[in-house]
């Protein structure tokens, strides 16, 4: 079982200076702390979070019997859509950024060639675009700048089949490595256009959670440039016979061609229902996201994010008290979102690994270089093909 803690880092890459100065003295999980001193996360501290990062508190202390190291991000950025198909084996290449405004006349055209109405809404400097009064296509203003593009809909007005078929026409013709095709009810055009925000660099597009499309029955596929599924532990899994499960905005972002998808939002929901199926499945592969940490750290809110780790602690306890003794399970994050850095976008932070299971013997597994390093362990554990990137940690944590 994986837990993925959106946007929860714990320090600065290495390369930071070099390549993301913005992120100059970024760690989410310290910064958290520091702003928030009496906060108690009594399962993440027993699973050895405070020994990965050097500090105790008066309230959070090392743990003697804790496995646990962090890892590198092998990916350029800080990106949720990579990290996932890093944590599952794929190993990262470069990727393409640009704007929506180098490729919105072609997008514009080819929607208009397949028989869809478009306008352009017209900012103070860019454009995007409108189609079927339901939808926009834009660039991504949460993530790095030119690294996708969203398509963000209220599917009371336009379905998200047919949604998806206007997103797969914009990543026919677009070079960014995700376009995300998303939506939710209880909204309308009005609510999209009225959180549409303009960013330095020449960038347009929606800001999603002020949009209020994640609040009901938010529907998410994320369209990915260049990615293997053959070569991913789901994959590689399914086609051996394993069950597999993607919990959360893992199942936005992974394919998973074999097993059950279940997308949501909201952290109580995504872990009692990680809780659920773990009761119930004896043998199988489960990887869930709690994404609201990575929204709380958008909205440069510590107070939200401390609220949603209380809420993930917890939960993790409770699945913690289902595991049987085969079980093991990971608690790690992929990428950082530091609230207090001074921006709203990700930072390239380390990520926290953190193992537990009753066969699990209390160690040190060091600085991972890859997050694919999960994957394959995941993958030798149980006896398939190793994925395309990573080397697995299995002999350090298991007797």
């Amino acid at each position: 079982m994986i837990i993925v803690l959106d946007g929860f880092g714990v320090g600065q890459m290495e390369d930071v200076p070099q390549v993301r100065p913005q992120d100059m003295g970024a760690n989410t999980w310290l910064h958290i702390l520091k702003a928030k001193p009496d906060l108690r996360l009594p399962t993440l501290e027993k699973l050895g979070l405070m020994n990965i990062v050097n500090f105790e508190t008066s309230t959070m202390n090392f743990q003697a019997n804790a496995t646990f190291g962090k890892a590198k991000l092998m990916h350029d950025g800080a990106d949720t859509f990579f990290g996932h198909q890093e944590i599952v084996g794929t190993k990262p290449q470069r990727p393409f950024g640009e704007p929506i405004k180098n490729r919105i006349d072609l997008i514009n055209q080819t929607l208009i060639q397949h028989g869809y109405h478009t306008e352009f809404y017209q900012g103070d400097k860019e454009r995007m675009l409108i189609v079927e009064n339901a939808l926009t296509v834009a660039d991504n203003v949460e993530c790095d700048p030119g690294q996708a593009f969203n398509v963000t809909a209220a599917i009371d007005g336009i379905p998200f089949e047919e949604e998806l078929k206007i997103g797969k026409l914009v990543r026919s013709v677009s070079r960014v490595p995700r376009v995300i095709t998303f939506g939710g009810r209880g909204i309308t055009i009005d609510d999209i256009l009225s959180a549409v925000e303009e960013h330095d660099g020449g960038y347009i597009g929606v800001n999603a959670p002020k949009s209020g499309v994640y609040n009901k029955d938010y529907h998410c596929i994320h369209l990915g440039f260049g990615v293997d599924p053959e070569v991913q532990v789901p994959t590689i899994l399914g086609r051996e016979g394993f069950p597999v499960l993607l919990l959360g905005k893992a199942a936005d972002v992974i394919q998973n061609p074999f097993g059950k998808s279940i997308s949501m939002v909201e952290t109580s929901r995504v872990l009692h229902k990680m809780i659920e199926i773990a009761e119930q499945m004896q043998t199988g592969f489960i990887c869930c996201n709690v994404q609201e940490t990575d929204l709380a750290g958008h909205q440069e809110n510590v107070e939200k994010y401390a609220d949603v780790l209380r809420t993930a602690d917890s939960l993790i306890g409770e699945l913690i008290k289902t595991m049987n003794r085969e079980d093991v399970l990971i608690v790690m994050a992929d990428h950082g979102n530091d609230p207090t850095i001074g921006h709203p976008h990700h930072t390239r932070e380390y990520v926290p690994l953190m193992i537990y299971g009753e066969k699990v013997r209390p160690c040190e597994i060091g600085e991972r270089n890859t997050l694919s390093d999960v994957g394959a362990t995941a993958a030798e554990y149980f006896g398939v093909n190793l994925p395309e990137n990573g080397k697995s940690f299995l002999h350090k944590i298991l007797s």
